[in-house]
């Protein structure tokens, strides 16, 4: 039986070590990812080495599309088959404001990471898992980390909200055409969750989930988000695929 092995985007830190951590508990060989000559990538590679499994770091900027096959290339030749791909990886907004105010720049730097980087990724995957000849006892799965912003507005993060949108109906797309293969896809939206993006604001996030905002009231951490992801990956929740699985401690329920 061949190993699994998960390519984590934006994986240096936050959710995605998260993720990598819960994977590695399961014997799972890592890929790391982040920016060329970001530091933590390295302390991440070494926290992941006290596993006992194989890592790799994968130092590439995910919004240059063409270096996805070289990316994928490499990590196939240090770790074996990619068999699990979550596209973590997220950038937020240049500034926070009025709809009416946001630049391009912004916006496309929005768009860049967070969707079209998922898009191009999970097909330059797609294409090699539907040719190849793959071990029946192995789960393969796709894994896309959106947000709560793509159902819930922001007005002062409107750009980001719309490429969060747009990479929740990627999902969906490619589990309906990655059905036939027998490869689930997933959209996992986190919530109000500590992490380093949200450091700046995570006070007034602390205090609006105390209030009720979130049916539980606080807010999430990375490690329940990489348990959540894990358990996607691992087939946990099997015949299952397209669905979205928001972690958000009950924030998006609709009441009155």
């Amino acid at each position: 039986m061949s190993r699994q092995v998960a390519l984590i985007t934006g994986s240096s830190r936050g959710i995605g070590l998260a993720a990598a951590v819960e994977l590695a508990k399961q014997d799972f060989d890592i890929a790391l990812n982040a920016p060329p000559h970001e530091e933590a990538l390295h302390k991440a590679a070494a926290t992941l080495g006290a596993y006992g499994v194989k890592v790799h770091s994968a130092a590439f900027d995910i919004s240059v599309t063409g270096n996805h096959g070289v990316m994928i290339d490499q990590v196939e030749a240090k770790l074996g088959p990619v068999t699990t791909l979550i596209n973590n990886a997220g950038v937020g907004v240049v500034r926070r404001g009025d709809p009416l105010d946001v630049t391009e720049e912004s916006y496309d730097r929005c768009f860049e990471v967070n969707t079209k980087a998922i898009f191009f990724l999970t097909q330059a995957m797609a294409k090699r898992w539907v040719v190849r000849r793959r071990d029946p006892n192995v789960h393969y799965s796709i894994i896309n980390v959106t947000s709560s912003n793509a159902v819930a507005v922001s007005l002062a993060r409107s750009e980001y909200c719309a490429s969060k949108a747009a990479a929740a109906m990627i999902s969906k797309t490619y589990a309906a055409r990655l059905g036939k293969e027998g490869i689930p896809v997933f959209d996992v939206q986190p919530g109000l969750i500590d992490t380093e993006m949200t450091r700046a604001v995570i006070d007034t996030y602390r205090e609006r989930a105390e209030k009720r905002l979130c049916l539980f009231p606080r807010v999430g951490q990375p490690e329940e988000l990489g348990t959540v992801i894990a358990s996607l990956a691992s087939n946990k929740i099997p015949y299952t695929t397209g669905q979205t699985i928001s972690v958000d401690g009950g924030m998006l329920v609709p009441r009155f």
